[in-house]
C-alpha cells in the first residue's frame, strides 16, 4: 500500500525556520512528481511548492517564493520543504502529495492528485 508520511511540523515564532519531511513508501519514488500544499483554518487548500522526479525543476506559489525551498532525496524516498522567514500567515496544516506525472501535469491537475499524506501542523506565532 502506497503511503506518504509527513513530519517536522511544530510551533515556531515569526522569523524562524522549519523543515518538513515527507517519506513515500513507493519503490518507484523517483518516477513521481511531488508537492506540498497547505490548508489554513477556515480556508481552502492551496498549492505551496512542487518538484519534478529528478529534483531539477521546481515551482513555487508566489506567497512563499524566496522563503521556502522544496528538494528531494530519491535515495531516501523523501521530499523536503525548507521554510525560512516564517510568518503567522504560514500557519496551516501542510500536506505532501504525489503523482506519477510530469511536473507540468502535476501543476495542471489543480490538486486532484494520486496520493496524499495525512498532514502536519505548522503554527507560527507573532
Amino acid at each position: 500500500q502506497l503511503q506518504l508520511v509527513e513530519s517536522g511540523g511544530g510551533l515556531v515564532q515569526a522569523g524562524d525556520s522549519l523543515r518538513l519531511s515527507c517519506t513515500f513508501s513507493a519503490r518507484t519514488f523517483s518516477m513521481y512528481s511531488m508537492g506540498w500544499f497547505r490548508q489554513a483554518p477556515g480556508k481552502s487548500r492551496e498549492f505551496v511548492a512542487a518538484i519534478n522526479w529528478s529534483g531539477g525543476s521546481t515551482y513555487y506559489a508566489g506567497s512563499v517564493k524566496g522563503r521556502f525551498t522544496i528538494s528531494r532525496d530519491n535515495a531516501k524516498n523523501t521530499v523536503y520543504l525548507q521554510m525560512n522567514s516564517l510568518k503567522p500567515e504560514d500557519t496551516a496544516v501542510y500536506y505532501c502529495a504525489a503523482d506519477r506525472v510530469p511536473l507540468q501535469t502535476f501543476l495542471d491537475k489543480g490538486g486532484y492528485l494520486e496520493l496524499w499524506g495525512q498532514g502536519t501542523l505548522v503554527t507560527v506565532s507573532s
